[in-house]
């Protein structure tokens, strides 16, 4: 990955990064690793990244850049808190210059300085209502995190959270898009049973429904699993199709 440059190059890779992605989840872990890449560069030491995600309720770590980030952040869960829990849920920016002498969390700090990791860096991802998130930065040595890196993270999230947004819209017109299609066919194969009954069966659009609507309810099936049994099992020489009511 190449180093994040600030301003529009950044939109552009991480636009790059939403068209590339095949779902939400591979954005996510593209946008870690990106991240990873970046700042370990600038910082002059390789720092770990992750996404905390917070949707409905349900709190968890959505990517990482590497196992151990999924750990540093899965670490907070287990505790409740931690820095980059308190940046999702207060939309600020929170610095942990030293885990093991930061008085707020502190045994979240010692768990996570043991492992190797003295700074750690929150930032809030402002999403659409109902969900929030935030870019956690983990480095291994202490006050490594000045105003320029602390700057330089705030305005790639404020670029990050855009792409974030597009990405879940996207990933929920897909979804959509999926739902029709799926419909689509189950209708066709619907129309098609229909069909067959009705030709099989000398009636009307309406009776072949009620046929196939009478076979689901009593076999407890789906209208379409019904139906794509009848379509496969049809065949022209067969005389008629009969159902038990």
């Amino acid at each position: 990955m190449d180093e994040i440059t600030l301003g529009t190059s950044v939109a552009e890779q991480l636009q790059d990064l939403v068209i590339s992605s095949q779902d939400v989840n591979a954005f996510l872990a593209e946008l870690c690793e990106l991240s990873a890449s970046s700042f370990s560069r600038s910082l002059g030491q390789e720092v770990s990244c992750a996404v905390t995600l917070s949707r409905h309720h349900r709190t968890t770590t959505a990517a990482w850049s590497d196992p151990e980030a999924r750990l540093f952040d899965e670490i907070q869960h287990n505790y409740g808190e931690g820095p980059c829990l308190h940046a999702m849920s207060t939309g600020t920016t929170v610095l942990v210059p030293d885990t093991r002498t930061d008085p707020r969390w502190p045994e979240y700090g010692r768990a996570i300085a043991s492992l190797g990791r003295l700074s750690v860096l929150g930032v809030p991802l402002t999403l659409d209502t109902g969900a929030a998130a935030a870019l956690n930065v983990f480095a291994p040595a202490a006050d490594v995190f000045d105003a320029a890196s602390i700057l330089k993270a705030e305005l790639f999230a404020s670029q990050a959270e855009r792409a974030l947004r597009l990405a879940v819209r996207i990933g929920v017109q897909q979804q959509l898009a999926a739902d029709l299609r799926s419909a689509m066919e189950s209708r066709t194969v619907i129309d098609l049973a229909a069909g067959i009954i009705m030709g099989q069966n000398r009636c009307s659009q309406a009776e072949a429904m009620a046929i196939l609507t009478r076979a689901s309810s009593s076999r407890n099936q789906k209208l379409r699993v019904v139906a794509e049994k009848v379509v496969e099992s049809f065949a022209p020489e067969t005389p008629s199709t009969h159902f038990d009511s």
